[in-house]
C-alpha cells in the first residue's frame, strides 16, 4: 500500500509541476553538446548561432570570458583550423532544471598560423527551458599539451 501512495505521489507532484508550466526537456544534453562540438570544429556559423543563447558565457582557465558573439565571430573569420577534435570521459550530471556535462577534449589544429595540440577538461551548464536543453555557461581547465 505505502508503495501505491509513493506512485500516487509522484504523479501528482510531477501532473502539478506540469499544470504549472514547468518546461519538460526531451532533448539530450549529451546529444547537443556533441552537436555544439562538431560545430564549432566545422567553424559552423548558423550552427553555433541557434545553439546559444544570447546571454551565453564561457570562461578560461585564465578567466578569460567570452560571449556568444566572440564564438560566432570566431567561427566567421575561421579563427581555429581544426584537424582533430572529440571528447572523451563524457558525464551529465542532473540537478532539477539544470545538467552539467563534463568531459576531456582533445583538440588539434592551426589558429594564426600556429599548430596546437591540447588536452583540456571542460564543463558545460545547461538549463531546462521552455525550448529545451539550453547552453548557458562553460568553463575550459587548463591546457595540457596532448601526449
Amino acid at each position: 500500500m505505502s508503495r501505491l501512495l509513493l506512485v500516487l505521489s509522484m504523479v501528482g507532484i510531477s501532473s502539478t509541476a506540469l499544470a504549472a508550466g514547468a518546461p519538460v526537456c526531451r532533448n539530450d544534453v549529451a546529444v547537443l553538446d556533441t552537436e555544439f562540438q562538431a560545430a564549432v570544429k566545422r567553424n559552423d556559423v548558423a550552427a553555433v548561432d541557434r545553439l546559444l543563447p544570447s546571454d551565453y558565457i564561457l570562461v578560461s582557465a585564465t578567466g578569460d570570458v567570452q560571449t556568444k558573439a566572440d564564438l560566432v565571430k570566431e567561427a566567421r573569420q575561421k579563427k581555429y583550423v581544426y584537424t582533430h577534435q572529440e571528447d572523451s570521459r563524457q558525464t551529465v550530471r542532473m540537478w532539477g532544471n539544470t545538467a552539467v556535462l563534463t568531459a576531456l577534449l582533445w583538440a588539434q589544429g592551426t589558429t594564426e598560423g600556429k599548430h596546437f595540440d591540447v588536452k583540456v577538461w571542460f564543463s558545460d551548464t545547461y538549463v531546462c527551458t521552455a525550448q529545451g536543453w539550453r547552453y548557458v555557461f562553460g568553463q575550459v581547465g587548463t591546457h595540457v599539451p596532448a601526449s
